[in-house]
């Protein structure tokens, strides 16, 4: 790794400052915002940093190690990347970039259904080693096909999204004309053009296209057009009645992502989910909702954690933030933003980048807080 980067880019939000510098403003207020007032999205942050750790400095410990498996693969860090959708918008080639960083760290890496890069290259870029994201359609036979694209790639989790029955009212993205469908305005226009580098790189790797969706979209439809093709063919509402024909197909894992509650966390475990994601979609769907470790803190006291993995996204911003959900009683942390903000500040440098920053400091604060093993970090919270 360039020594100038590790020094002059040492934490996530040391990324975050450059990748507002480095790309248009319409596509930072994409990644960086959240609904409404963005309460949630501050929430998630500000109740994370709540959560404090007791160390054992005169145990008999010798050293930590940071493994964990999950769905019976072992990963070398309890993290790893979220599902971002439009992820080509940020920085172009990103979803490749950190696709290869995933494999290249052994981290898991969630492909959306609504990015930039299809099932296939993923497969191939990672080995197989990937999960899935289903913005579920209406039409069965569309479904169908997309799970077998995903199946016969080598995907083994495929993950549900179930918080997003609406789209989520933000404002910032309503300004910029990246509601749906989207609208190009002189604004945004000036903004490419005060970032080169942004555009450059655009021209090379093309306009962002919805990759996964392209076998199933008619050849050079409007903007228009597409905003009406994904009304008609997607739907966030899901419910057990939904659910029950993805089990039945679906051969391997299945997770369902947006649990915010007890209740829904139950129902998941009684429809045949393997594991959850607590999640509150970054703040970017319910501002007046609860932040993800608040929900976590509910749902562990009522869960069995040997029947399902439970696992969270949400606020997460350092290796601290990480061992804080785990000493909560996650199993494993995802993460969209900061992954983003990385190859947003360094390109192609940027996933490998980021992975690193969280890596040493969660092996920092396992070897601080002298915890020899991840599933022992429960142990080392102030009550």
């Amino acid at each position: 790794m360039d020594i100038d980067i590790i020094r002059d880019y040492p934490t996530i939000e040391s990324l975050r400052i450059k990748a507002k510098k480095n790309i248009p403003e319409f596509a930072f207020d994409y990644l960086d915002g959240g609904c409404n007032n963005e309460e949630n999205l501050n929430r998630n942050i500000k109740d994370l940093k709540k959560i404090i750790l007791e160390p054992r400095y005169l145990r008999n410990y010798k050293s930590s190690s940071t493994k964990k498996t999950l769905f019976g693969v072992e990963y070398d860090v309890p993290f790893g990347i979220s599902p971002v959708g439009l992820q080509g918008l940020i920085w172009p080639n990103s979803s490749e970039i950190l696709a290869k960083s995933a494999l290249k760290n052994n981290i898991p890496f969630i492909l959306s259904s609504v990015t930039t890069m299809d099932i296939e290259k993923t497969a191939r870029l990672t080995d197989g080693n990937f999960w899935f994201q289903l913005y579920n359609p209406i039409d069965k036979n569309l479904r169908r096909d997309i799970l077998k694209r995903a199946y016969d790639s080598g995907c083994k989790t495929l993950v549900i999204l179930a918080d997003v029955p609406t789209f989520g009212y933000r404002a910032k993205e309503i300004i910029s004309g990246l509601s749906m469908p989207p609208k190009l305005t002189l604004k945004n226009i000036l903004q490419i053009l005060g970032k080169p580098h942004w555009a450059l790189n655009t021209l090379i790797y093309g306009q962002p296209r919805f990759k996964n969706l392209s076998p199933y979209i008619k050849k050079n439809i409007s903007m228009r057009q597409l905003g009406k093709f994904m009304d008609e063919t997607f739907s966030g509402k899901i419910n057990p009645d939904i659910i029950k024909p993805i089990r039945e197909e679906w051969r391997g894992n299945l997770v369902l992502k947006g649990v915010s509650s007890v209740s829904d966390a139950k129902d998941a475990i009684k429809i045949g989910f393997d594991g959850i994601i607590v999640s509150n979609h970054g703040g970017r769907q319910l501002d007046a909702g609860n932040s993800s470790i608040k929900s976590l803190s509910k749902i562990v006291k009522h869960i069995n954690k040997n029947k399902t993995e439970i696992m969270i996204d949400s606020g997460f911003r350092s290796g601290p933030d990480i061992a804080r959900a785990l000493a909560v009683g996650a199993n494993f942390v995802f993460m969209g933003r900061p992954f983003m903000y990385g190859t947003a500040a360094l390109g192609s440098k940027g996933g490998n980048h980021t992975i690193s920053i969280l890596k040493k400091q969660f092996q920092q604060i396992m070897d601080q807080l002298c915890c020899e093993k991840v599933d022992d970090l429960p142990s080392y919270i102030s009550q």
